[in-house]
Protein backbone atom coordinates (compact mmCIF):
# COMPACT_ATOMS: atom_id res chain seq x y z
CA UNK A 1 0.00 0.00 0.00
CA UNK A 2 2.50 2.37 1.17
CA UNK A 3 4.65 1.83 -2.01
CA UNK A 4 1.26 3.00 -4.22
CA UNK A 5 0.88 5.60 -2.52
CA UNK A 6 4.46 6.88 -2.53
CA UNK A 7 4.47 6.12 -6.78
CA UNK A 8 1.57 8.23 -7.32
CA UNK A 9 3.19 11.21 -4.84
CA UNK A 10 5.91 10.95 -6.94
CA UNK A 11 4.13 11.19 -10.35
CA UNK A 12 2.14 13.90 -8.90
CA UNK A 13 5.30 16.27 -7.69
CA UNK A 14 3.78 16.21 -4.40
CA UNK A 15 4.63 14.31 -1.20
CA UNK A 16 2.82 11.12 0.56
CA UNK A 17 1.74 13.48 3.65
CA UNK A 18 -0.63 15.34 0.50
CA UNK A 19 -2.10 11.87 -1.41
CA UNK A 20 -5.81 11.63 -0.59
CA UNK A 21 -7.54 8.26 -0.52
CA UNK A 22 -10.65 7.76 -0.05
CA UNK A 23 -11.93 4.46 1.16
CA UNK A 24 -15.87 2.87 2.02
CA UNK A 25 -15.96 2.58 5.48
CA UNK A 26 -17.11 -0.53 6.25
CA UNK A 27 -15.08 -3.05 8.45
CA UNK A 28 -13.47 -5.10 5.51
CA UNK A 29 -11.31 -2.33 4.87
CA UNK A 30 -9.59 -1.92 8.49
CA UNK A 31 -6.33 -3.35 7.98
CA UNK A 32 -6.51 -0.95 4.70
CA UNK A 33 -7.01 2.57 6.27
CA UNK A 34 -4.38 1.47 8.72
CA UNK A 35 -1.72 0.84 6.10
CA UNK A 36 -2.88 3.87 4.71
CA UNK A 37 -2.11 6.00 7.70
CA UNK A 38 1.02 4.39 8.50
CA UNK A 39 1.91 5.32 4.63
CA UNK A 40 1.14 8.76 6.12
CA UNK A 41 -1.24 9.74 3.56
CA UNK A 42 -4.77 11.52 4.26
CA UNK A 43 -7.81 9.46 4.44
CA UNK A 44 -11.43 10.56 3.04
CA UNK A 45 -14.03 7.62 4.99
CA UNK A 46 -17.11 7.23 2.97
CA UNK A 47 -20.43 5.69 3.73
CA UNK A 48 -21.82 5.21 0.02
CA UNK A 49 -21.05 6.21 -3.09
CA UNK A 50 -17.89 4.62 -4.35
CA UNK A 51 -18.79 5.17 -7.91
CA UNK A 52 -18.74 8.82 -7.53
CA UNK A 53 -15.48 8.56 -5.29
CA UNK A 54 -14.24 7.10 -8.23
CA UNK A 55 -14.82 9.61 -10.82
CA UNK A 56 -13.71 12.18 -8.13
CA UNK A 57 -9.73 10.25 -8.66
CA UNK A 58 -9.78 12.11 -12.17
CA UNK A 59 -12.27 15.34 -11.29
CA UNK A 60 -10.62 18.50 -11.35
CA UNK A 61 -9.74 19.84 -7.97
CA UNK A 62 -11.76 17.61 -6.49
CA UNK A 63 -9.19 16.66 -3.86
CA UNK A 64 -9.31 13.02 -3.84
CA UNK A 65 -5.90 10.93 -5.75
CA UNK A 66 -7.72 7.33 -5.20
CA UNK A 67 -9.87 5.02 -4.22
CA UNK A 68 -9.10 1.78 -2.57
CA UNK A 69 -11.26 -0.84 -1.24
CA UNK A 70 -13.37 -3.69 -2.25
CA UNK A 71 -16.93 -2.87 -3.79
CA UNK A 72 -19.18 -4.54 -6.34
CA UNK A 73 -18.21 -5.20 -9.87
CA UNK A 74 -21.50 -3.22 -11.35
CA UNK A 75 -20.17 -0.63 -9.89
CA UNK A 76 -16.49 -1.58 -10.69
CA UNK A 77 -17.47 -1.28 -14.40
CA UNK A 78 -19.54 1.74 -14.06
CA UNK A 79 -17.26 3.64 -12.65
CA UNK A 80 -14.53 1.87 -15.36
CA UNK A 81 -16.67 3.82 -18.28
CA UNK A 82 -16.52 7.35 -16.39
CA UNK A 83 -12.44 6.69 -16.01
CA UNK A 84 -12.36 5.77 -19.47
CA UNK A 85 -14.55 8.77 -20.40
CA UNK A 86 -12.07 11.17 -18.53
CA UNK A 87 -9.22 9.52 -19.03
CA UNK A 88 -8.38 8.30 -15.88
CA UNK A 89 -7.30 4.75 -14.52
CA UNK A 90 -8.52 1.94 -12.86
CA UNK A 91 -7.35 -1.14 -11.11
CA UNK A 92 -8.74 -4.57 -9.26
CA UNK A 93 -9.54 -7.70 -9.04
CA UNK A 94 -12.92 -10.02 -8.91
CA UNK A 95 -13.17 -10.12 -4.99
CA UNK A 96 -15.84 -13.45 -4.47
CA UNK A 97 -17.72 -13.13 -1.24
CA UNK A 98 -18.02 -16.64 -0.73
CA UNK A 99 -17.26 -20.45 -2.30
CA UNK A 100 -20.66 -20.07 -4.48
CA UNK A 101 -19.22 -16.81 -6.14
CA UNK A 102 -15.49 -17.85 -6.49
CA UNK A 103 -16.50 -21.39 -8.35
CA UNK A 104 -19.17 -19.70 -10.64
CA UNK A 105 -15.98 -16.86 -11.49
CA UNK A 106 -13.96 -19.83 -11.86
CA UNK A 107 -16.16 -21.88 -13.82
CA UNK A 108 -17.18 -18.71 -16.49
CA UNK A 109 -13.24 -18.99 -16.78
CA UNK A 110 -11.68 -15.40 -14.82
CA UNK A 111 -9.15 -15.81 -13.44
CA UNK A 112 -9.31 -14.64 -9.85
CA UNK A 113 -5.92 -13.18 -9.45
CA UNK A 114 -5.93 -11.67 -12.78
CA UNK A 115 -5.21 -7.74 -12.11
CA UNK A 116 -7.97 -6.06 -14.16
CA UNK A 117 -7.29 -2.71 -15.50
CA UNK A 118 -9.85 -0.09 -17.63
CA UNK A 119 -9.12 -1.90 -21.00
CA UNK A 120 -10.32 -5.11 -19.49
CA UNK A 121 -13.31 -3.40 -18.14
CA UNK A 122 -14.41 -1.08 -20.69
CA UNK A 123 -13.32 -2.41 -24.13
CA UNK A 124 -13.23 -0.23 -26.92
CA UNK A 125 -13.00 4.08 -27.08
CA UNK A 126 -17.04 4.99 -27.53
CA UNK A 127 -18.40 4.15 -24.64
CA UNK A 128 -20.72 6.40 -22.76
CA UNK A 129 -21.47 7.19 -19.09
CA UNK A 130 -24.58 8.87 -17.52
CA UNK A 131 -25.92 9.37 -14.20
CA UNK A 132 -28.33 12.15 -12.56
CA UNK A 133 -28.43 12.90 -8.80
CA UNK A 134 -31.13 11.28 -6.66
CA UNK A 135 -29.59 12.68 -3.58
CA UNK A 136 -27.27 15.23 -2.43
CA UNK A 137 -23.68 13.93 -3.14
CA UNK A 138 -19.93 15.12 -3.47
CA UNK A 139 -20.26 14.62 -7.13
CA UNK A 140 -24.03 15.87 -8.44
CA UNK A 141 -26.67 17.75 -6.36
CA UNK A 142 -29.84 15.66 -5.85
CA UNK A 143 -33.71 15.79 -7.42
CA UNK A 144 -35.09 19.35 -5.82
CA UNK A 145 -38.75 20.58 -5.93
CA UNK A 146 -39.12 24.03 -6.49
CA UNK A 147 -42.88 25.54 -6.88
CA UNK A 148 -44.02 24.28 -9.91
CA UNK A 149 -41.19 21.21 -10.75
CA UNK A 150 -37.99 20.19 -9.82
CA UNK A 151 -34.57 20.75 -10.77
CA UNK A 152 -31.85 18.08 -11.41
CA UNK A 153 -28.19 17.72 -11.94
CA UNK A 154 -26.79 15.28 -14.33
CA UNK A 155 -23.34 14.25 -15.72
CA UNK A 156 -22.82 13.08 -19.42
CA UNK A 157 -19.69 11.89 -20.74
CA UNK A 158 -18.22 10.35 -24.41
CA UNK A 159 -14.63 8.35 -24.03
CA UNK A 160 -14.55 9.26 -27.65
CA UNK A 161 -14.37 12.80 -27.74
CA UNK A 162 -13.12 13.43 -23.86
CA UNK A 163 -16.70 15.78 -23.68
CA UNK A 164 -17.48 15.99 -20.04
CA UNK A 165 -20.77 17.64 -19.18
CA UNK A 166 -22.53 18.50 -16.52
CA UNK A 167 -25.81 19.25 -16.41
CA UNK A 168 -28.75 21.66 -14.64
CA UNK A 169 -32.01 20.91 -15.27
CA UNK A 170 -35.51 22.06 -14.67
CA UNK A 171 -38.50 20.31 -15.10
CA UNK A 172 -42.42 21.65 -15.47
CA UNK A 173 -44.97 19.63 -12.85
CA UNK A 174 -47.16 20.16 -15.78
CA UNK A 175 -45.17 18.25 -18.19
CA UNK A 176 -44.07 15.58 -16.05
CA UNK A 177 -45.69 11.81 -16.31
CA UNK A 178 -46.56 12.05 -12.58
CA UNK A 179 -48.57 14.81 -11.04
CA UNK A 180 -46.35 15.50 -7.87
CA UNK A 181 -48.74 16.49 -4.91
CA UNK A 182 -47.79 20.20 -3.74
CA UNK A 183 -44.57 20.65 -5.52
CA UNK A 184 -42.84 23.38 -4.02
CA UNK A 185 -45.99 25.00 -2.44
Amino acid sequence: MGDNLRAIARAKGIEVTEVTATVLDRPRHEGLVAEIREAGSRIRLIGDGDVAAAIATAWPDSGVDVLFGIGGTPEGVIAAAALRCMGGEQLGRLWPRNDDERKAAEDAGYVLDKVLDTDDLVAGDNCFFAATGITDGNLLQGVHFIRGGATTQSLVMRSSSGTVRQIDARHRADKLPWKPSSVGE
